[in-house]
């Protein structure tokens, strides 16, 4: 088994494939969306596939060791992108072939008029063991 972190992007206007921003989804519309990754999470729960997932507030900061003893601050995600992390899941699946199948199934959520948003999902495995030096 391995695991693999599953980032979801949202990408502001135009939102996806889509074209509709979320916050111009109806109430319903969101609510489907969520529905679809709760049923998603529940199935691979079932399976064993699943370990975690959280949905991120869109407010960040970026924080940086300055070497001078501050850290330096600043709002983020950066404004000049319209993409943000918008969550992530936790995946242990057999192999990555299962990996890239999952995601591409998540990245057909619904959205707006309840169409699937394709929604970019960055796929990485979680680092193994850091290989041993003998001699």
């Amino acid at each position: 088994m391995a695991k693999y972190l599953l980032l979801k992007h949202y990408r502001g206007a135009p939102a996806s494939v889509n074209d509709t921003p979320m916050e111009q989804w109806t109430p319903e519309e969101i609510s489907a969306h969520m529905q679809y990754m709760n049923d998603f999470a529940a199935r691979l729960e079932k399976t064993g596939e699943f370990v975690g997932s959280q949905a991120l507030s869109p407010e960040g900061t970026f924080v940086r060791y300055d070497g001078e003893g501050r850290p330096p601050v600043t709002d983020g995600p950066f404004a000049e992108t319209k993409d943000l992390i918008a969550g992530w899941m936790v995946i242990d699946v057999d192999d990555y072939q299962r990996a890239l199948e999952l995601a591409g199934e998540l990245s057909a959520a619904p959205g707006a008029g309840g169409k699937p948003i394709h929604e970019w999902l960055e796929l990485r495995p979680f680092m193994g063991e850091c290989p041993t030096i003998t001699e």
